[in-house]
């Protein structure tokens, strides 16, 4: 599995993580968000996929950020329609559905051609961030081959969890592993030693 750390707002944690070689880096450009960003992202190496999320965002400036900031990778992490999606050329796109106890996996067909990977989240109060994990034997029943995004409250203590998920049936089309919240000293702001912990755990692919 590959590993995206998103939510990335200050400069030296940025370069501190791009050390760690993570196979995406995440940017919110939601100004409802606490790690919101408003900055210029610093130099990091090209291995590294920069991903812009969006929330119900106008195209022309999911478009603008693209070219921006250069982005390698677009989330959509709103309602957005499978034509937004298919509008979105020459970037990665990850659709975001998210889930809670239950989850209607036909939602996924009219994107199957539009997105290049789902990103499977918790279902909460907030578009992402809300720092609690779903229950992952719901993608037992996953019914597609898109490789998809795992994400949603994953932190240190869910190690042994995604080892154990890794080895189900349910992981087949896991593609990498989305962090976030619980792996902040405040919004935006991330643990680097938890994280290096959290790799050499996993032994995410590069």
């Amino acid at each position: 599995m590959k590993l995206k750390i998103c939510g990335m707002k200050y400069k030296d944690n940025i370069e501190a993580v791009a050390n760690l070689q993570p196979n995406y880096m995440g940017f919110i450009f939601y100004d409802k968000s606490a790690r919101n960003f408003d900055a210029i992202i610093p130099k990091i190496p090209t291995s590294i996929k920069k991903t812009g999320v969006f929330v119900d965002e106008k195209l022309e400036i999911v478009k603008e950020k693209i070219e921006k900031y250069n982005l390698q990778a677009v989330q959509l992490h709103g309602q957005e329609s499978p034509e937004f999606c298919a509008a979105i050329n020459d970037v990665e796109v990850i659709k975001v559905f998210s889930i809670k106890d239950e989850f209607n996996f036909n939602v996924l067909k009219p994107y199957e051609a539009v997105c290049d990977y789902f990103l499977f989240d918790t279902k909460g109060k907030l578009p992402g961030g809300n720092g609690y994990t779903f229950n992952w034997n719901i993608l037992e029943q996953y019914p597609s081959t898109k490789p998809y995004f795992l994400s949603g409250g994953i932190g240190i203590n869910e190690i042994e969890n995604i080892i154990e998920f890794k080895q189900s049936p349910a992981s087949k089309y896991c593609y990498a592993i989305d962090v976030n919240s619980k792996f902040e000293i405040k919004p935006g702001l991330k643990n680097i030693e938890e994280l290096k912990k959290f790799i050499t755990h996993l032994s995410f692919r590069t």
